[in-house]
């Protein structure tokens, strides 16, 4: 007896069964497609934006994160869980859609049958396996959302109605399955209902029942299961079940420019509003993010503000926009998430990374901040106005004279550009470099690795500013462009070739920002360019065993994408590294970014502080970092945390300097 089965058994497939299965079928399509035409309506009440272009490469974006569930499996648990799932589910649909193309298509109009033989074993094996991956998942999230429900974690009704139609679906396909099965393979075929493990599982316990009742059974529960799917579809746009389609197309608008950079305004329009204050001022894409977010509360999570207890959920802000969108279009966007949350961000793009709805959390935040700063004259405090108007008269947020910018260089071997600009590279010194004490040492070593590698090293001294990127972050766009119109006018000025910094804010802005002002200088951080020196013979290094933990700044780590060049270099110095729980991608930020570095940290706990006990939590005495915003933060965290003789905080350039050979 070929292996296969009687499709529509037990129901029948004349006119009386497919006219309404179909009829229904297509109502319930033509609702959801009515409904999400209708969402578009939500969407264009945003501002343009071409999330279009480079289709390939958006297609394939969309093809890896859904089919391969990429971002979902960032995190292990929930993410594995989720990610099989999917796989089960997706499989299931997949099979039906093979039953209804051979029943109502190839077999009905031309006798083709393709579910037989060898094929339809597997076929039966692979939809067994496959519902029973996605039960065990979905009771495995149930078991997470309302019995261990993780801190933070918000059920609704949608989660309720998501749960429940899901697991009624499942469940009732595998005991028609079952009763099928009780009925024909059971008795009469006992090696092809081997194929099915779970529906003979199930066919075993039904098998008492008698064939009327089976067949009952079966025929009533086969329309329940074909109306519960029904409502599925139906359900999809009124509820969590929309990110089906929100969080897959998402991955096709993926911002596919330089990562992290943000929209340059244009200062010298006619506009008469800059930033977010109103829905109108937000773009299209901004308010789909909101449809896309499913609240897993990752971005939450790993939010450094959130998790010293500031006001600020990266999750609740995207929300609390969705929520203006939907029901209250002429809300004040600032007031509803509150200056207090918006103030609060780092920008230190952990939310952005783990997103699984790649949803572009950031550029939000900032935009918010610009309106408040550019239209308002508000500030989370004075001593952010205060560093505002220092960059504006003296080029830095310190308040230090211009003229001192260089001094820390005296008697280095390194040439100022305005005496000799015949040098290899031009180094980027930025603020705290050239005014921070500790700072100071840090540029020093650099100096003296450079010489020792022959390379001759320029700076601009006076005529270096600020490179804008702390105001830029706290919403002062108009003062971080004049920053950065002096900085590029001077740099090109010399025929700089190279340009390397050892501040992260320095080298993402130059990198990236300063593109869409004409910069075009080739950029470096000086990890990459030490590294690249030690790695050609040119850094020669004496290898001192230590045990230390690094520290992963967050614009080099999540902005950047490096890793492998700091680690590289603290291995060529003789250093093993004890990673802390949150490193790499995961790296918790030190509380300076998003301009924080000029503002008292006055709510909550200190992040700094919260940062250097999980340093100290690794037993290393050493916590290594390649950042001067993160070197002053870990000076003060270390002392908050009372760990002053247990901790010392070092720059990579330091550690190779001393083990330098010459």
């Amino acid at each position: 007896m070929e292996a296969t089965r009687e499709l529509y058994w037990n129901i029948g497939h004349g006119a009386l069964v497919l006219l309404p299965m179909y009829l229904f079928t297509f109502v319930a399509l033509g609702l959801l497609v009515k409904s999400g035409l209708k969402r578009l309506d939500i969407y264009r009440q945003g501002k343009p934006l071409d999330r279009f272009g480079n289709r390939g490469e958006r297609i394939a974006n969309l093809l890896k994160n859904v089919f391969l569930q990429s971002r979902v499996l960032m995190v292990k648990g929930p993410g594995y869980a989720h990610g099989l799932f999917f796989w089960g589910f997706f499989v299931l649909f997949v099979g039906t859609i093979l039953v209804a193309l051979q029943a109502d298509f190839t077999d009905l109009l031309f006798g083709f049958r393709f579910l037989d033989g060898e094929f339809y074993k597997l076929f039966s094996l692979a939809l067994d396996l496959a519902g029973l991956a996605a039960v065990v998942m979905l009771a495995g999230l149930f078991v997470r959302r309302y019995l261990v429900r993780p801190k933070g974690l918000e059920t609704s009704r949608d989660d309720a109605i998501m749960h429940g139609l899901l697991f009624a679906i499942l469940i009732t396909g595998f005991v028609i399955e079952g009763a099928r099965m009780a009925v024909n393979e059971l008795p009469n075929d006992p090696a092809l209902a081997a194929w099915s493990p779970v529906g003979l599982m199930i066919a075993k316990a039904l098998a008492g029942m008698g064939e009327p009742s089976l067949r009952a059974l079966h025929q009533g529960l086969w329309w329940v299961h074909f109306f519960l799917v029904i409502g599925f579809i139906c359900a999809i746009p009124f509820t969590k079940f929309r990110h089906i389609f929100t969080t897959a197309a998402n991955y096709f608008f993926a911002d596919l420019g330089p990562k992290g950079a943000l929209v340059t305004l244009d200062m010298e329009g006619d506009a008469e509003s800059f930033g977010t204050a109103n829905l109108k001022d937000l773009t299209w894409k901004d308010i789909f993010d909101t449809d896309a977010c499913t609240k897993c509360k990752r971005c939450q999570d790993r939010c450094p503000a959130h998790n010293t207890d500031k006001p600020l959920s990266p999750m609740k802000v995207i929300n609390q926009l969705g929520e203006v969108a939907c029901t209250n279009p002429e809300a004040n966007l600032i007031e509803t998430v509150s200056k207090d949350a918006l103030w609060s961000c780092t920008t230190c793009r952990a939310c952005q990374e783990i997103c699984p709805a790649a949803i572009e959390h950031v550029g939000k935040v900032v935009d918010m901040r610009r309106n408040m700063v550019l239209m308002e004259g508000e500030f989370p405090g004075e001593e952010v106005m205060a560093a505002m108007d220092n960059t504006e008269v003296n080029g830095n947020p310190l308040g230090m004279a211009m003229a001192s910018r260089g001094d820390w260089a005296e008697g280095l071997p390194v040439k100022k550009m305005a005496e000799d600009a015949d040098v290899d590279i031009l180094y980027f010194v930025g603020c705290y470099a050239s005014f921070d004490k500790r700072n100071i040492k840090i540029a020093t070593s650099f100096i003296h690795l450079c010489a020792a590698a022959g390379i001759k090293v320029g700076i601009l001294g006076k005529e270096e500013k600020c490179c804008g990127e702390p105001m830029r972050k706290m919403g002062n766009e108009y003062l971080y462009q004049s920053m950065a119109a002096e900085n590029i006018e001077t740099i090109k000025g010399y025929g700089v070739k190279k340009v390397v910094t050892a501040c992260p804010h320095c080298f993402n802005t130059l990198a990236k920002d300063y593109r869409d002002l004409g910069f075009d200088v080739e950029t470096e951080h000086y990890t990459v360019f030490l590294n690249r020196l030690v790695e050609e013979g040119k850094l020669k290094l004496k290898a001192e065993t230590f045990d230390c933990t690094y520290h992963d700044s967050c614009y080099i780590g999540r902005y950047n994408d490096l890793y492998k060049e700091p680690r590289a270099l603290i291995s060529a110095a003789g250093g093993t590294i004890r990673e802390m729980d949150k490193s790499g991608a995961e790296s918790f930020c030190c509380g300076a970014g998003g301009g924080r570095i000029m503002a008292e940290e006055k709510l909550g706990s200190r992040i700094s502080v919260s940062r250097a006990k999980m340093a100290a939590g690794t037993g290393a005495g050493m916590l290594v970092s390649n950042c001067p915003f993160c070197m002053t933060m870990f000076e003060d965290g270390i002392k908050g945390a009372e760990l002053e003789g247990q901790l010392v905080p070092r720059d990579i350039g330091e550690i190779l300097l001393e083990r330098l050979t010459l």
